[in-house]
């Protein structure tokens, strides 16, 4: 990306003058306008229906009937407009007057070409075309848009714009629910964002587009992208059987390669963690009829993505959980897991769960076990690995102890913990405020990671659950929802983290 392209969308992703094309009380009472109400600038409306007038003047914004008549530059530019007048008219208006960007929300393009009908695709093309001989960022069409917390861009008025929303991680995705999605979860995760796209059927600026644009982000540590494909198409019109003009979509040549080299120069310098959606035959036909993209076959991708040296998961969820791992873990290349459970069942749960999954629960050194053994012969309990009844609450020098064992323990990598114990729900949020503050005092010192995870007594209210969450990942210590959870994250980031090493 050339660094006028790059100034461009600089001011796109973070305006200072916004305009909005289109917004109407039906449907959503100006939720386009309502959503940029907090940006820090200014944001105009474009709308030459005089019903709508009246309603967007007593929302406090001001309106213009062409974007050309706006007295500013503009940097960013939203469009809710049907796709003919997209076509016809704002995109070369948003052209004309030098915008940062323009996100197209409108859809109707390409995407419809499985219903056999293809004005979407001529009108497809004709913006791609417009686009790319101006150099336009055109964003979309088809997508949701762009969340930027820090500045209070966003495209949906629910979307948090507290401090804890703002962050270092950024996220891009061709699905808008899916971006959408992703801000829920990863605000409910304590994961702060510095951007989030939405660019759908991306025509113009492709993934490869916004990976090169992010490497140098300062603002970003850490991405996440789902993508359904990455051969990106152009459409022509060929002769068809019947001696008919078809739309045909021909594969641009060198896509996959660019985008593979932009992921593989991201991930040496920043985590990228890849989420592929379309990697079965039932949801393969389903990105034809979502974004239009073309499938990749499975077993490439994965081979790809290694090789280039990002993360794959599957799912929201497996995302939200890896990035979490990233943010508040040092590199670990070992497998073998010290683990303290709150009780036997669990114990024997724990160790199947992340033996499965293809870590290590193996037993202590002989210098450990013979500091627990008095310890345990009065406490009882088992204390071979996993060390039961380390989660009762108010039995801090206890939990305080077993970390200290298991931090000096040579055959120990990683440190595991189940939250939790008899009655700790039952007495209150304070009990468990003050055991995640005991982790987070050892964290300061303790040498090995440590990971936690709410066990079966450790859930309960989702609130408190948030609440002790946030209170470790405030002190370095990821928390973890479930077993298999906390079991695919760490042994992703192992993987991960050997894979680093061995690089160095």
């Amino acid at each position: 990306m050339n660094a006028e392209k790059r100034a461009r969308l600089d001011r796109a992703l973070s305006p200072k003058v916004a305009a909005v094309v289109g917004a109407k009380k039906a449907g959503n009472e100006y939720g386009q306008l309502r959503s940029l109400k907090e940006l820090k600038g200014k944001v105009y409306s474009v709308q030459t229906d005089e019903n709508e007038i009246p309603g967007i003047l007593e929302l406090g914004f001001e309106n213009f009937k062409s974007m050309k008549d706006i007295p500013e530059d503009i940097d960013f530019v939203y469009c809710a407009v049907p796709r003919n007048p997209a076509v016809r008219f704002i995109v070369p208006d948003a052209i004309a007057k030098g915008v940062g960007g323009i996100v197209l929300f409108t859809s109707g393009f390409a995407e419809t070409a499985y219903t056999g009908k293809f004005d979407g695709v001529e009108a497809q093309e004709r913006i791609r075309q417009l686009a790319l001989e101006s150099d336009l960022n055109l964003i979309g069409p088809n997508c949701m848009g762009v969340y930027n917390p820090s500045v209070g861009l966003r495209f949906g008025a629910e979307q948090p714009l507290d401090e804890n929303a703002i962050g270092s991680v950024a996220f891009i995705s061709q699905s808008g629910s899916q971006a959408g999605g992703f801000i829920s979860e990863a605000h409910a995760a304590g994961i702060g964002m510095s951007k989030v796209i939405s660019f759908g059927n991306g025509i113009a600026l492709h993934a490869a587009d916004y990976l090169e644009y992010l490497m140098d982000d300062p603002e970003t540590t850490i991405v996440g992208a789902y993508i359904e494909g990455v051969t990106t198409s152009r459409y022509e019109q060929v002769d068809g059987p019947d001696g008919t003009k078809v739309w045909e979509a021909i594969t641009e040549p060198g896509q996959g390669r660019r985008f593979f080299e932009a992921l593989r120069k991201l991930a040496a310098v920043k985590p990228v963690v890849i989420w592929k959606g379309g990697i079965t035959a039932d949801s393969t036909r389903a990105t034809r009829s979502h974004t239009g993209s073309l499938a990749t076959d499975n077993t490439i991708w994965d081979a790809m993505v290694r090789q280039a040296g990002a993360i794959s998961v599957h799912g929201l969820e497996e995302m939200t959980d890896m990035i979490k791992a990233l943010q508040h873990t040092q590199p670990l290349t070992g497998r073998r897991l010290g683990i303290s459970a709150v009780a036997g069942g669990h114990s024997v749960e724990m160790a199947d769960i992340f033996s499965m999954a293809g870590l290590r629960v193996d037993d202590l050194s002989q210098e450990s076990y013979d500091q627990l053994a008095p310890w345990f012969s009065v406490v009882g309990g088992s204390f071979r690995n996993p060390i039961e009844g380390g989660g009762n609450f108010g039995d801090e020098d206890n939990v305080t102890k077993i970390l200290d064992i298991l931090d000096n323990d040579p055959k120990i990598d990683a440190i595991m913990v189940e939250f939790g114990g008899p009655g700790g729900g039952a007495r209150g949020i304070e009990p468990q405020l003050k055991r995640a503050d005991t982790y987070v005092e050892w964290r300061k010192r303790g040498k090995k990671p440590l990971w936690v995870v709410h066990g079966a007594l450790g859930r309960g209210d989702p609130e408190t659950i948030k609440q002790v969450n946030a209170r470790l990942q405030e002190g370095g210590i990821p928390g973890f929802l479930s077993l298999h959870r906390a079991a695919r994250a760490l042994n992703r980031f192992v993987t991960y983290s050997e894979r680093k090493m061995g690089e160095a």
